[in-house]
């Protein structure tokens, strides 16, 4: 097998299974204080440290794999299923349809994205379910781009002309026969997406608008900035959480690439 789909695998892996079960591997409650450890350094009680509350890091980052994995998870998905629907229709019909539809995909592509969702995240408030909404409302547009691409190569093939012919309609020829044969890169780019959806989570946890009642590798990062020169620690753990979490998406990306042949998208 791939050896990036193995590492990537791997990664992706262990941070489903520490998410999953948070609760039985965090040695502490994430937010019990102790302010006569205060920015205590890594101890065989506290193997990560405890930042300046004197709550122990190590759980803080597992119960913030938690939020990481379900805002990527939740922003994926929504922008994939809407960048596929879109991106469909605009590449099937073309037209004016096909027209509105990247208008408006090439204004927000002018724009850099984590600006829009800075504004966006600042105009309703820090919380995860604004946060969500805001990266999902910027994700669309780059699955329908590459879906578009994809259906308007595929939707002169024979077999989509064969299934016209035997009295298929649209959104049956689309569905059920363009966008199976197109999901190779969609799925490459929805593990990329994984990644940049969880830096972009991390970012705006780290600028303060993200969710404010549960612990964020972001919130942890921006926290440990003030303390770099005397506790290192703080911020030194869970900016190595997010590396390596952006780093098994990304090797697990590339292996599907390799794997499924797929050598360029959107």
């Amino acid at each position: 097998m791939n050896r990036s789909i193995l590492i990537g695998g791997a990664i992706v892996t262990a941070l489903v299974g520490v998410a999953i079960f948070a609760p039985f591997l965090s040695p502490y409650d994430p937010y019990t204080i102790d302010l006569t450890s205060e920015l205590e350094g890594p101890s065989p009680s506290h193997p990560l440290g405890q930042d300046k509350l004197g709550r122990d890091i190590l759980s803080q980052i597992i119960y913030g794999a938690r939020v990481s994995l379900l805002v990527a998870i939740t922003v994926v998905g929504c922008s994939l299923a809407l960048g596929t629907f879109i991106g469909a229709l605009a590449g099937y019909w073309g037209g004016i349809i096909d027209s509105l539809i990247m208008r408006a995909v090439d204004v927000l592509l002018a724009f850099p994205g984590i600006l829009l969702a800075i504004a966006l995240t600042g105009i309703l408030g820090p919380s995860l379910r604004n946060l969500i909404l805001a990266l999902s409302l910027l994700g669309w547009v780059g699955y329908a781009r590459l879906v578009r691409g994809q259906v308007m190569a595929e939707r002169s093939k024979e077999y989509v002309l064969a299934a016209r012919s035997l009295g298929a309609g649209p959104f049956r020829v689309i569905f059920s026969h363009i966008l199976p044969n197109v999901m190779a890169p969609v799925t490459v780019e929805a593990t990329f997406g994984m990644a940049g959806v969880i830096l972009a989570e991390s970012s705006l946890s780290f600028l303060g608008l993200g969710p404010q009642d549960v612990p964020t590798w972001g919130r942890l990062l921006n926290e440990g900035s003030h303390f770099l020169l005397f506790a290192p620690h703080v911020a030194t753990f869970p900016g190595l959480a997010i590396m390596l979490t952006v780093l098994g998406f990304n090797f697990l990306g590339d292996g599907l690439r390799e794997r499924l042949n797929v050598k360029r998208w959107a």
